[in-house]
Formats: C-alpha cells, sequence, structure tokens
C-alpha cells in the first residue's frame, strides 16, 4: 500500500499499463476540481530547453532532430527503448528535471485552499520510487487487447512497441498489488466516470 503522507492534501498517484487510460483517469479527477501534474507534459517541455534538447542530441545523434531542428520525441523514443544503457542515461537526464518540478507544483498545490487533492499522471511513478510520495495509488486496469487498439488508433505504439517499452517497466501485476484501489477501464467512460467520483468521495472523506 502508498506510503502515508503528512501532507494537508492527499496525493494520488495513477498506475496502469500503456494505453490503459491513466490520463483519462487523471482528466476526471481534474474535473472534480483536483490539481493533475502531468510528467509526460513536463518532460516533452523540457525537451524544448536548449540546455537540456542538446545533452540528449549528443547521447543520441542529429538522427532525432526533426522539423525547425526539434527533437523528435518519436525517433527518439524509438532508439532509446532499443538500447536499455541509452534509455538509462536518457532517463538520468530527464528524470531529476521532472521530479523538481513535480515537487514545485506539489508545494505550490498544496498552499491553494480550493484544491482537494493533488494527482500525478506520471507513466514511471513507482520506477523512479515516487510512490512513496502518495498517500492513494489508484491502478487503471484495461485489457491488453484493448490498450492495443487504443494506441493503434492514436497512432502512438505498434503492438511491439508497448510489449517492449512495458519490459523495462516494473510489471502490472507488481503495480496492480500496490494500489489502494482499482478502476476498470473495459466499459466505457461513463464507467470510468462513475468509478473516479466513488474513489474521489472516498478519499476526500478521510481527509
Amino acid at each position: 500500500m502508498a506510503v502515508c503522507n503528512t501532507q494537508k492534501k492527499p496525493v494520488i498517484g495513477i498506475l496502469g499499463g500503456i494505453c490503459a487510460g491513466k490520463s483519462t483517469v487523471a482528466n476526471e479527477f481534474a474535473k472534480l476540481g483536483c490539481k493533475v501534474i502531468d510528467a509526460d507534459k513536463i518532460a516533452h517541455e523540457l525537451l524544448e530547453e536548449n540546455a537540456v534538447r542538446d545533452k540528449i542530441v549528443r547521447l543520441f545523434g542529429q538522427t532525432i532532430l526533426g522539423q525547425e531542428n526539434k527533437i523528435d520525441h518519436k525517433k527518439l523514443a524509438e532508439i532509446a527503448f532499443s538500447n536499455e544503457q541509452k534509455l538509462l542515461l536518457l532517463n538520468g537526464i530527464i528524470h531529476p528535471f521532472v521530479l523538481d518540478r513535480t515537487e514545485e507544483l506539489i508545494e505550490q498545490y498544496q498552499r491553494e485552499n480550493n484544491v482537494p487533492a493533488i494527482v500525478l499522471d506520471m507513466p514511471l511513478l513507482v520506477e523512479v520510487g515516487w510512490q512513496n510520495h502518495c498517500e492513494h495509488l489508484i491502478f487503471v486496469d484495461c485489457d491488453k487487447k484493448i490498450r492495443q487498439e487504443r494506441a493503434k488508433k492514436m497512432g502512438i505504439f505498434e503492438e511491439n512497441q508497448i510489449k517492449i517499452r512495458e519490459n523495462f517497466q516494473i510489471s502490472l501485476d507488481n503495480k496492480r498489488a500496490l494500489a489502494d484501489n482499482k478502476i476498470d477501464n473495459n466499459s466505457g467512460l461513463s464507467a470510468l466516470v462513475r468509478q473516479v467520483i466513488d474513489i474521489f468521495s472516498t478519499i476526500v472523506s478521510k481527509t
């Protein structure tokens, strides 16, 4: 279970597989007034900063650059996830910045009176040890076939890419075991929304 947090507002971590619907769940919490910290968005913003961009280009070469000499996220991911050592080096550049920014935002939102909870939409939350910063962990459960179909429709990953990426992550079974709550995302948005509302009500009632 998640380690208890002494901060006045609960911090909620979202777990799940690739394309399981973690960001959809986070968005529903946002509709309930929660502040969402999107780690992917922070990382993408970092790639626009010259100092970070230059470090990554030195590591991966000019082939990762796309239009206007900006880093092509898809090209970068394809190379990084084909080489474990390079993935570790990339994470070593990106993660410290992302985690520092996340801590800043948590501190900021803790001071805002109208915020009932803070939600972390962080794909590698457990892998970087941030489950210990959360009072509640929620696992978004979604069948593999549905996740693959969703990824294909969104044009994000091929089926083999999902498998490759998840091989670098802690298993879904282990993440599921860590969670305080589970959301079943196999039955459409309305069912997901009801589950988010129920969990939100339970969490807020305990604060």
